[in-house]
């Protein structure tokens, strides 16, 4: 298709604080954008042009989605994917809802990457009793086993260190389809943000050195303090997925850094088709941020290499840390987002702090 002109209307399936975001972007490039989803604390339908409350699978308010707009994106992955699907029969859906199934499926997702011959941990499938101990013999313990499917933020994971224990591991998971991964035992975690347009143009931002608390990302420190050729390695996977999947959009690889005689090296811990928390760093460090860079992707336009102006670090505000907001917004050098969400509950992510220093 050809590059989307301003004044086209965007639309975004998901009404969180993505969407706000992708929202925001869309504007500042003379974009309307009409957001879609459930009912539910949608911040994103207070920035958006228009919205649609609805359920995913309501076909007659998806039609009528679909009329309204010039193409669609998505601001997670855990969205049914037969809407999707159907979305994509009747407007431009990007990026496209095969990246979407692959990326719902841990299974399918490291199979995937495995098949590409990039490094993941160890993994083996679990559908059946007998699949358990084949599991355990495949990939060795400790393991995690891990929901196939809908998982996040630590969720639908539970670790297993006896091969006694792989049973009860699937019983607290429901004994659904999942996949066991063997522990990895890592120095530290990061990012890589890249994106792609329909000309085939790949950019990637620079490497942010990821925390994790309770199995939320915390924090991305900027420059992530890793050798040069670990982070030319994680560009270099970013690209290979991204030219695999034929890939039109911002997309995220989180990574292991393992650390042992050799040096440090890289170990794919999983893959996001969306614009990510590990870049909301480029909203104030870059002159266009990830944000921005998903809406050129998907309209089609250039991709201006995403240099970066500062040093930073992110920093989620989780829960009740957001209603002290005053003390961020007093502080000079700090860059303020809170995403407007109705309820604060412990965990939550209601906004986030960008830390620059000058370089």
């Amino acid at each position: 298709m050809a590059a989307l002109a301003p004044g086209a209307t965007i639309g975004i399936i998901g009404g969180g604080q993505l969407g706000r975001m992708l929202a925001l972007a869309a504007a500042r490039l003379g974009f309307k954008t009409h957001v879609y989803a459930p009912a539910g604390d949608n911040p994103a339908f207070d920035v958006a042009t228009a919205h649609t409350e609805a359920a995913y699978e309501d076909e007659r308010a998806l039609a009528a989605f679909a009329d309204a707009v010039g193409m669609v994106t998505y601001e997670f992955e855990n969205i049914p994917a037969h809407p999707l699907a159907w979305l994509a029969q009747h407007t431009p859906l990007k990026p496209s809802a095969d990246v979407l199934a692959f990326t719902q499926d841990r299974w399918a997702e490291k199979s995937f990457l495995s098949d590409l011959g990039l490094p993941v941990a160890a993994f083996a499938n679990v559908e059946t009793p007998a699949d358990l101990a084949a599991a355990v013999e495949r990939v060795g313990l400790p393991l995690v086993l891990k929901t196939r499917r809908f998982g996040y933020d630590g969720k639908g994971q539970v670790m297993v260190r006896r091969a006694e224990d792989m049973a009860a591991a699937w019983e607290q998971l429901g004994r659904v389809p999942c996949i066991a991964e063997g522990f990895v035992d890592f120095a530290c975690e990061a990012a890589m943000i890249a994106a792609r347009n329909a000309t085939g143009e790949i950019v990637t931002y620079d490497m942010p050195r990821t925390v994790h608390e309770d199995h939320v990302l915390r924090r991305c420190h900027v420059p992530a303090g890793l050798p040069a050729g670990v982070e030319a390695a994680g560009t270099r996977m970013a690209r290979q997925i991204a030219e695999a999947f034929d890939y039109e959009g911002v997309l995220a690889v989180e990574f292991f850094v393992l650390r042992d005689d050799d040096g440090e090296r890289l170990l794919i811990n999983e893959i996001a088709p969306r614009v990510h928390n590990s870049g909301h760093w480029t909203e104030a460090a870059c002159a266009v941020s990830q944000f921005e860079m998903h809406i050129r992707a998907i309209a089609g336009w250039p991709l201006p290499e995403p240099a970066r102006h500062s040093d930073c670090v992110m920093e989620n505000l989780l829960g009740a840390e957001a209603d002290d907001w005053q003390k961020p917004a007093a502080e000079d050098g700090a860059v303020l987002h809170l995403y407007g969400k109705r309820e604060a509950r412990p965990g939550r992510k209601m906004g986030h702090l960008t830390r620059l220093k000058r370089r």
